[in-house]
């Protein structure tokens, strides 16, 4: 992408600076191993919340990463965070190698992962792997190298909706039972909004973004609008307490999957 390009990227001026100053660090520290950096998430569809939002990327490789590599990726990402403050913390970036994408399973080998704030030389893949790749496939902005459509084969919505499945029951289930982690306002909101993505991906057959998954919900189960119109105003300087509802929504949530599993084949 030329430089001019990067100006109209996003609405937002300080991001785009960030994604440029990042398409130049990433070229140089990884030269003829990059294949291709990808914007992916909320910012290629416009569900970008500035308060509350992260900054998706992707980055593919013709190989793993050596250490040497991998050691100069971390330096540049706790360098970035640094330079751009006000998003330190809110930066995903995942290293894949390109014989990766042709999994529809999470494939088993980690790769270099950036998020919240720490950097993971060996990070393992979870059932978000497939929803993931179809968001990529469906709307990613290649920043440097071509299309990412160009590089795997577009995901069906049925392998997606067996994958919220199983991440609800292995991700998300199991918070029922750790208290401590709901306590942070950031992780009650979410939850409640994966839970709405899951519920409108499952039910409806299709993926959209968590805002319109939200506002879905909350007119086709509207006993769960107050909670979720809590999620979605939530940003990092507000507080929320909806712990025990959050709880609930989440038992609601597995429930109605359950009630819809026999279609999926899924196993929990």
């Amino acid at each position: 992408m030329v430089r001019e390009a990067f100006d109209r990227l996003t609405p937002y001026r300080d991001i785009n600076e960030l994604l440029c100053f990042a398409s130049d660090a990433i070229s140089n520290i990884l030269k003829d191993t990059i294949i291709g950096f990808y914007l992916t998430g909320s910012l290629t569809y416009n569900d970008f919340i500035p308060g509350r939002s992260d900054i998706d990327l992707v980055v593919i490789v013709r190989n793993p990463l050596s250490k040497s590599r991998i050691s100069r990726v971390e330096q540049f990402h706790l360098d970035i965070e640094q330079r751009y403050p006000q998003w330190a913390e809110r930066i995903e970036c995942s290293y894949l190698p390109v014989t990766e994408l042709k999994h529809i399973l999470p494939p088993e080998t980690p790769r270099p992962y950036m998020g919240g704030g720490k950097f993971y030389a060996k990070a393992p893949y979870g059932n978000e792997w497939i929803i993931n790749q179809y968001f990529l496939y469906k709307n990613g902005i290649a920043l440097i190298g071509p299309e990412f459509k160009t590089l795997g084969d577009r995901v069906n919505i049925d392998d997606v909706r067996k994958a919220c499945a199983a991440d609800l029951f292995t991700e998300w289930a199991p918070k029922i039972n750790d208290p401590d982690w709901l306590e942070n306002s950031h992780y009650q909101s979410y939850l409640v909004l994966n839970l709405c993505r899951i519920l409108y991906t499952i039910i409806r057959g299709d993926a959209v973004s968590k805002t319109a998954s939200a506002k879905w919900v909350q007119t086709e189960f509207p006993e769960w609008a107050g909670l979720v119109t809590t999620a979605m105003d939530w940003n990092y300087n507000l507080k929320i307490d909806e712990k025990e509802k959050a709880i609930a929504f989440l038992k609601f949530s597995i429930e109605k999957v359950k009630d819809s599993d026999r279609r999926l084949e899924i196993r929990h």
